[in-house]
């Protein structure tokens, strides 16, 4: 019989736990504490695909690449997602790696960089809504826009940014070698920033676009796919509320498929926070999932327990 799989989507923000501390040397360190909680499941017998966000680093790479521009050429956002799924693979697979070994726990594990093919139709590509990157005045933004070819749009009076679609992930690349990766026992991180965005051409072939897939919503797909027993997603709370930062506000243990519906429908889950991942959990239930845990990566052993975090169900 095989051993439950888990997949657990963390958030970039988790690799930065300060905005004082940026440096590569302090996302280790932060990676190191969250690897510290994953090993939780992995001692608990879970096979484990471990996915991540990549928000603040994509927006580190290209503000090098708008820096360096006059003297390298620029880096193409969807290379920006390669470069960081690899970089903070790295971490997470070396992180990891290092407490098992403390544990004396033998296990590979391997970092598979993911193409994730969305449709060269989708409405997102018609109207670019996800701001990344750096903030310009509106001639530099001008600038962008003749030369490079970007939508940009002004960001709340703060300047100007580039915004870029946000498209829906429909197929996982690699998810057949991901399979052969679990099926020897080996801890997978995958799908890091939602996967690398592709869409096929004329000729069937894939290439790369510049787009930022949902991160959850692309976790969702491959939990989906895999057919997890478990779907675990990350935040910067203990547990999902209803009336947020206000005097009624409510923290929920237990949620249902219909409750979470409903308090969708009233606006309790703004899109910019968590009704992405709230939306990704209905998903992964109505498609067979048994069950999807919301909370802060260092309460995972005490969710997985069923004693912190929002545990969603049919």
């Amino acid at each position: 019989m095989k051993s439950p799989l888990a997949v657990v989507a963390i958030g970039g923000n988790s690799l930065i736990l300060d905005n004082k501390k940026v440096t590569v040397a302090d996302q280790y360190q932060a990676a190191s504490e969250t690897a510290r909680h994953i090993a939780d499941l992995v001692s608990a017998g879970y096979r484990v695909v471990i996915t991540h966000g990549n928000g603040p680093q994509v927006g580190f790479v290209l503000l090098r690449s708008d820096l360096a521009r006059h003297v390298l050429h620029e880096v193409p956002l969807d290379s920006c997602v390669a470069d960081t799924q690899g970089a903070i693979g790295y971490q997470i697979s070396q992180a990891l790696g290092n407490e098992l070994h403390r544990r004396g726990i033998t296990k590979a594990i391997a970092s598979v960089v993911t193409q994730v093919v969305v449709d060269k139709n989708d409405p997102g590509f018609a109207n670019p809504t996800k701001p990344i990157g750096s903030f310009y005045t509106e001639a530099e933004a001008q600038k962008h826009k003749a030369e490079s070819g970007w939508t940009l749009k002004e960001d709340a009076g703060r300047g100007w940014r580039r915004v870029v679609a946000s498209p829906q992930p429909l197929k996982i690349v690699e998810e057949d070698t991901i399979r052969v990766l679990l099926e020897k026992d080996v801890v997978v991180i995958a799908v890091g920033g939602g996967g690398i965005p592709v869409r096929e051409n004329e000729k069937g072939e894939l290439e790369g676009c510049a787009a930022v897939i949902d991160k959850d919503l692309a976790s969702c797909l491959l939990a989906k796919q895999l057919q997890a027993d478990l779907f675990v997603i990350s935040t910067g709370v203990d547990k999902v509320a209803v009336d947020f930062k206000k005097p009624t506000q409510r923290f929920l243990d237990h949620l249902t498929v219909a409750e979470a519906k409903k308090y969708m429908a009233e606006g309790q889950f703004p899109a910019g926070s968590m009704g992405p991942k709230i939306a990704a959990a209905i998903d992964f239930i109505e498609n067979g999932g048994k069950k999807v845990i919301i909370t802060q990566p260092f309460l995972l052993a005490e969710a997985i327990a069923g004693k912190n975090g929002t545990h969603l169900v049919p």
